[in-house]
Parts: structure tokens; sequence; C-alpha cells
């Protein structure tokens, strides 16, 4: 598996917290070979944290939040019957890519994975959507919402595209999932939890370092919403020689985590003042952590394998891959209605 959910938007005025970017976004899941981890999963997220879980274990589909607890049973027997179907579906479907690849005898593990939802501006009132593929950590289709046609950026995807172009009747219900009903979903779910998806959670910061020769880690971790900027400053200016970002991951208490790398030599840090800087959307106040001189010892050691840990700690929590290209085209449609049982917008075409 080549990565974990990198869920990233762009900050803009973090301090800004009248208008905000919502977004509703399913990840579904398949693996083949020999690995501890379901052959299949189904997370939904909203603003980025899972609001619902499915694997192939359990095979029942269950909130993760409370706000979503308001929802009947008929809503996650609903949810499961989906996400059963999608299961059967992606067992076919992770057997052909390996035909197609020429990996029929591989005993390796291989990912296949669907990404789908839509995003709205609640002040803007601007929306998008997205559906897209990939398999063994690379994009292989996306639907482009402009054209109601797919995108195939490898050879092995061009059958597919060419199948799934030819039925014109389900693009154009994908293209109006994504443009009406994602988002009519995604707005009954913010007024679900808006106590909690508008709350500001102030982060914990933490100078982390392994040894005196090592890159200085910023940790931030337990702020709410996800939108932050983890950077350093270099005597009161903006810093980003030898620096490197992390991605913005989930807590399992519903917070996130960001980190940021400075590499500097002893000599340097002691010649000049480093400090990190910390700023969450919402929040009016910047968290600011100075870089002691390396003869100082406040700077909290990082225990052997703790980044390691963490990252099998989300996968499992979020439980997807996702591949490394970020594209945004395309959706895969629901059920508007809560009593609807035709759950044919949700279901995956076949590959």
């Amino acid at each position: 598996m080549k990565g974990i959910i990198l869920l990233v938007l762009g900050i803009g005025l973090l301090h800004t917290a009248s208008a905000a970017t919502h977004s509703l976004k399913y990840f579904y899941t398949a693996v083949s070979g020999d690995i501890d981890f379901p052959e299949f999963t189904a997370v939904g997220l909203v603003d980025k944290g899972q609001f619902m879980y499915f694997d192939s274990n359990t095979k029942t589909a269950v909130p993760k939040t409370e706000w979503m607890k308001r929802e009947g049973a008929d809503y996650w027997d609903r949810e499961t019957q989906i996400a059963i179907g999608v299961h059967q579906t992606f067992k076919v479907d992770i057997q052909t890519l390996k035909d197609r690849f020429n990996q029929s005898k591989s005993t390796g593990v291989h990912v296949f994975q669907n990404m789908y939802g839509c995003e709205w501006d609640d002040e803007a009132g601007a929306t998008e959507g997205f559906y897209q593929f990939g398999y063994d950590g690379e994009d292989f289709i996306a639907f482009d919402l402009k054209t109601t046609k797919w995108i195939a950026p490898t050879p092995q995807a061009v059958i597919t595209k060419q199948k799934w172009d030819s039925d014109t009747a389900d693009n154009k219900y994908r293209k109006n999932y994504c443009t009406q009903e994602c988002i009519d979903w995604l707005k009954k779910y913010v007024d679900y939890g808006k106590s909690t998806l508008m709350r500001t959670v102030r982060p914990s910061v933490s100078l982390l370092q392994k040894a005196p020769s090592s890159p200085v880690t910023c940790h931030a971790t337990g702020f709410y919403p996800s939108d932050v900027m983890v950077s350093w400053q270099k005597d009161g200016q903006d810093h980003h020689e030898d620096v490197e970002y992390g991605e913005t991951l989930p807590n399992d208490d519903g917070t996130f985590q960001k980190s940021s790398h400075l590499t500097v030599t002893p000599e340097d840090r002691k010649k000049n003042k480093y400090q990190c800087v910390v700023q969450v959307k919402g929040i009016k106040e910047d968290f600011i952590k100075v870089l002691p001189d390396p003869d100082a010892a406040n700077v909290v050691p990082i225990i052997v394998g703790v980044v390691a840990l963490l990252l099998v700690i989300v996968a499992v929590v979020v439980g997807v891959v996702i591949w490394r290209k970020r594209s945004k085209k395309g959706f895969v449609p629901a059920s508007t209605s809560d009593t609807d049982s035709d759950n044919s917008g949700r279901a995956v075409p076949q590959i």
C-alpha cells in the first residue's frame, strides 16, 4: 500500500471563521494479497471527519459520530447493502485489473480504490464534484464533469473508458448527482453536525527531535477545523529552505494533526532564532514554539517508530489508501430519499 489518505485543502485566510468550504467524500478500497487488512472498506467523511464506516469483516455500516446516530435503522441498513454490493463488484474488478496489468500470478498486495463526493462553499454557493479510481498508487480513470466523458490516463483503462462513455444516460445521472443530490446530502449532514463541524479547538504544539543532528519536527495536534498552517520563521522572517511539510491527518477523536520538519545545523541554531508558527482557521491567536539552543534539553525526543505507528493508526481508523495524484474530477451518485430503496445511484459500474 503506497500511502494513506491525504486530504489537504488550500488555506487562505486561516483566521477567518465566517465562510467555510464543506465536503462530503466516500472512499471505497479493495485489497488483495497477504495483508492484515479487510478485503474491502467503505468510509464516509464530512469536512475530512469520518462519519460512517464499513468493512468486509463486520459487514455492517455504522455511524462514527454522535450526530449521525439520528439516522434510523433503515438508513444504516441501506448503507450496509450499498457497501456489500460494491464489495462484490470490487472483488471482480481487482482481478480484472491484475489481468490487465499482467499481474494475475502476482502474490503481492494490490489496491483498488474509488473516491467520490462533492464540495460546497456555504458563502459563495459554489459547488464541485469528483469521481475517480486509482490502482496500486496511481490514477486509473476519472470522470470529467464538463464533458461527461471519462479520462483514461493509462492504456489499461481505455477499455473501461469506452465502455462507460457509451452509457450516456448513466453519465448524465452522475453529473446530476454531483451538482444536486450530493450537495443536498452534504447540506443535510452539515446541519446535523453543525455544533461539531463549526467548532474551533486550539492545537497542542510540540518540538520533537530524535538526535541533535536529526531534523526538528514541529508537531501540532488536537486542533479543529482541519485548515491549518504549520510554518517556520528564521529571525522573524518566513523560512522555507530545508523545510518539509507534512500532511493533515485525522485523530481518532475527530480532531487533526500536522507536522513540519526543519533541517538545521546546531551551529546555525546558535546563531539564529528559529520558531514554529501554527495557525488554525477560525482561531485568531498564533501558536508559536521557539526552537531553543541545541545545548538546551527541552526539545522532546522522538521515540523511534512513533511516526510509522501514527501512519498505521490513521490507515486503520480511516480504512483507506489513496493514490498520490490529487485531481478532482467526477463523483458517484447517491439516493436523495431517506426511504428510497433503489441503491443503483451509489453502485459502482464494473470496469
